[in-house]
């Protein structure tokens, strides 16, 4: 890292540091209009920037008698802005021909350029049939991408162009890394890699990457965990279901290796027992809901499935808002204190919880809902729950 060049963070946020003092971006800053411009011409420093392009990024749809005059007094305090920050004296903004440039005279790291070079380097190695080098690479250029391109600009059009294109960038260099680590079974490498990638790429089945890594170094008891972390992580942020090629790619990584019968049912012996009902993960719940619906074939109980949503005073779901974790939480509770040991709770999305009720009366469903409401409600509480209940079917039935 060079001393004396602008230290520029584009990834996961945007920041301009000079000899290790902040002049523009970072958490204390606003958003201006010499932070656009700032934005435009660092990363746009070897093309250049169109006029058109300033001015409507500056400006947008306002209506200004001279925007001529208005951009020029844009550069002219952008300027002094920067010879008050401590950069030594010089043009920094230079226009030609109708391009407006960053002058050369103060020399910028940018770190999405940085992440483009390495990708670029890559490329040549792997021309060249060294994929050692090649790996090297691509590891480097994957922890260099420390986030989505200029995330708080993804409204303007060049910001969101930039952003899908170095995303493709990053998940082609990490699956590409991964396949190269998983050929030389460098496990712990693939392991580190896909965690990084899961935290700066959210949501986009990295998982895949650390769950084979794990199998593969016989880590069986984390890999399952992170199968059942996974699935409540998209439900809890995104109340979404994982993709089906997750889920499927999740599941098969989960072959248990030979054991003897006692080792495994110890394993498997629940020493959870507390009172009330069974909180699980949504994949669990689907296997006890389908194991249940089969057993009805022969034991003839009455199961019954109830969805309970928070709603807000006019009776409507509740799906954003500073309150709906809090409540969500305490709905979960109330849920679990009012159900007996064998019924299985799991949640479905935000604000929303499904229970199975097994071997009860569409009564006693009534009454369960009076017990939620009676532990969830509070003093002159606006929101409250919405029930829904279906009576669960065998397969033999339906």
């Amino acid at each position: 890292m060079d001393g004396d060049a602008l230290q520029v963070q584009m990834l996961g946020g945007f920041s301009v540091v000079w000899k290790g003092v902040a002049i523009a971006g970072g958490a204390k800053v606003r958003e201006s209009q010499f932070v656009y411009l700032l934005q435009l011409l660092l990363h746009h420093r070897r093309e250049g920037v169109s006029r058109s392009r300033l001015e409507e990024t500056l400006f947008g749809d306002r209506e200004i008698d001279d925007i001529s005059h208005a951009l020029r007094s844009v550069i002219y305090n952008a300027r002094k802005r920067l010879l008050r920050a401590g950069l030594p004296k010089a043009e920094y903004i230079r226009q030609k021909n109708g391009m407006f440039y960053w002058a050369g005279e103060v020399p910028v790291e940018e770190d999405a350029k940085h992440f483009e070079e390495l990708c670029y380097q890559a490329r040549e190695a792997r021309a060249a049939e060294d994929s050692q080098k090649c790996l090297e690479i691509l590891l480097e250029a994957c922890y260099c991408y420390s986030g989505e391109f200029l995330p708080q600009q993804i409204g303007m059009v060049w910001a969101a162009q930039e952003a899908r294109r170095y995303q493709a960038m990053f998940f082609a260099c990490v699956e590409e890394a991964a396949a190269l680590l998983q050929l030389q079974e460098d496990w712990p490498r693939m392991r580190e890699l896909g965690l990084y990638a899961s935290k700066v790429s959210p949501f986009a089945d990295w998982e895949v990457i650390t769950m084979e890594a794990l199998v593969a170094m016989g880590q069986l008891g984390e890999a399952r965990k992170l199968y059942d972390d996974t699935v409540d992580l998209y439900m809890r942020e995104q109340g979404v279901h994982p993709s089906e090629r997750l889920l499927e790619k999740l599941g098969a990584q989960l072959h248990h290796r030979f054991a003897v019968l006692d080792s495994i049912q110890s394993e498997m012996t629940d020493n959870d027992r507390e009172e009330g009902g069974y909180l699980c993960s949504y994949p669990v719940f689907q296997g006890i809901y389908h194991m249940i619906a089969r057993i009805m074939e022969r034991g003839g109980q009455s199961v019954y499935l109830m969805l309970c949503t928070v709603v807000d005073s006019k009776g409507n779901p509740m799906t954003e808002g500073t309150m709906l974790e809090e409540l969500s939480q305490r709905l979960e509770e109330a849920i679990c204190q009012s159900v007996r040991h064998g019924d299985a709770v799991t949640r479905y999305g935000r604000g929303q919880y499904l229970v199975l009720l097994v071997n009860t009366t569409r009564e006693n469903c009534t009454i369960v809902q009076k017990r939620i409401d009676y532990r969830f409600l509070v003093g002159r509480q606006r929101t409250g729950v919405q029930y829904y209940v279906n009576s669960v079917v065998c397969p033999a039935d339906s």
